[in-house]
């Protein structure tokens, strides 16, 4: 989708498959795979129409409309969430923040959201009929949080709390822990020797 939003800003009408899977980092048998998933789409020897495939895909991923989010906790990572400017583009609205400190949830607003109490979840999850939450409370306080917003009718968590959250069936939580994304760049700058023999590989 970001791909296809570049095409159309530079113009582009049609695109092939072979550039649009380079683009997306993406083999073009595959991208040809996944996209007869959900139609059929392009032209031999044409190509896709850029217009028709990103209307596909945003149906499909339901942003053609803004999807309004509601976001929890209002520290730094919150407050900077808050300031990014990109989630309207990408189909999304954060509706209104919240915070139990009441000293941060006094109804002021943060770049034009509102930050409110947690007492206010519930009516303004159901107003809204907001259905995803993004969780940027601490550790202690995830669970607990996490239950608030499933109760209020929230289906789809992304959690920037570092623990693993339990949610029943019919909820989907995304996990962002960018200490554990440090550690897997870490792992692969390492200098591992091609022929270092694991412990599973020696022979008795």
């Amino acid at each position: 989708m970001r791909c296809l939003m570049r095409l159309k800003a530079n113009g582009l009408e049609t695109v092939s498959s072979q550039a649009l899977s380079g683009a997306a980092g993406v083999k073009p048998t595959q991208l040809r795979k996944d996209l007869t998933y959900f139609g059929q789409f392009g032209t031999r020897g044409l190509g896709y129409d850029v217009n028709q495939l990103t209307d596909m895909i945003s149906e499909v991923l339901g942003t053609n409309n803004l999807q309004p989010v509601v976001l929890v906790g209002v520290g730094n990572l919150g407050k900077a969430l808050i300031s990014y400017r990109g989630f309207e583009r990408e189909g999304f609205e954060i509706v209104s923040a919240f915070d139990a400190d009441p000293k941060v949830a006094d109804g002021t607003l943060r770049q034009g959201i509102p930050v409110r109490s947690m007492d206010a979840l519930q009516s303004i999850v159901a107003d809204h009929q907001v259905k995803m939450a993004i969780l940027c409370v601490p550790a202690e306080a995830a669970q607990s949080t996490a239950n608030v917003l499933i109760e209020a009718g929230v289906t789809g968590i992304l959690n920037f709390a570092p623990m693993v959250l339990h949610a029943p069936d019919g909820v989907t939580v995304n996990n962002v822990n960018l200490a554990i994304e440090l550690e897997n760049l870490s792992y692969f700058i390492q200098d591992h020797a091609p022929d270092e023999v694991s412990p599973g590989n020696v022979e008795a």
